[in-house]
C-alpha cells in the first residue's frame, strides 16, 4: 500500500513537500510521482528506476527533487518554485521502469498507486 501525503494550497513561487510511505520494505527502491490536473493525462513528473536512473520532466527541472527512500520506506518529492500550472492530483506509483528510448514509467501490469494528494497553486 502506497499513501501520500503534504499536498495543499500554496501561492505561486512557494514550496511544498510531497511523501509517499509504503507498508512494504524495499517498495519504494524505484518509484516515482505521476500527476494528473482536471481533464489531462497522468503524466510522470520524477521517478527512480529499476536501473538507478533519476528521471525528471522537463517542466519541473530545477525546481522539483526526489529523494531515495531509506530504511524508513519514505519517499519525498520537494517541489520548489511553484507555478500555477504545477495544480494537480499527485500521485505516488511503484515501480518506474524504462519504457523505450529517454519515457519512462510504471510497467503495464503489476504497478501499486497511492490515491494521490491534491497540490493547488493559486493567488
Amino acid at each position: 500500500q502506497l499513501v501520500e501525503s503534504g499536498g495543499g494550497v500554496v501561492q505561486p513561487g512557494g514550496s511544498l513537500t510531497l511523501s509517499c510511505r509504503s507498508t512494504f520494505a524495499g517498495a519504494l527502491d524505484s518509484y516515482g510521482w505521476y500527476r494528473q490536473a482536471s481533464e489531462k493525462e497522468r503524466d510522470l513528473v520524477a521517478g527512480l528506476s529499476v536501473d538507478g536512473i533519476t528521471y525528471l520532466a522537463d517542466s519541473v527541472k530545477g525546481r522539483f527533487t526526489l529523494t531515495r527512500a531509506g530504511a524508513i520506506n519514505v519517499g519525498i518529492l520537494q517541489m520548489n518554485d511553484l507555478k500555477p500550472e504545477d495544480t494537480a492530483m499527485y500521485y505516488c506509483a511503484t515501480p518506474i521502469v524504462a519504457r523505450g528510448g529517454t519515457t519512462f514509467g510504471v510497467p503495464d501490469s503489476g504497478a501499486w498507486w497511492g490515491e494521490g494528494t491534491q497540490v493547488t497553486v493559486s493567488s
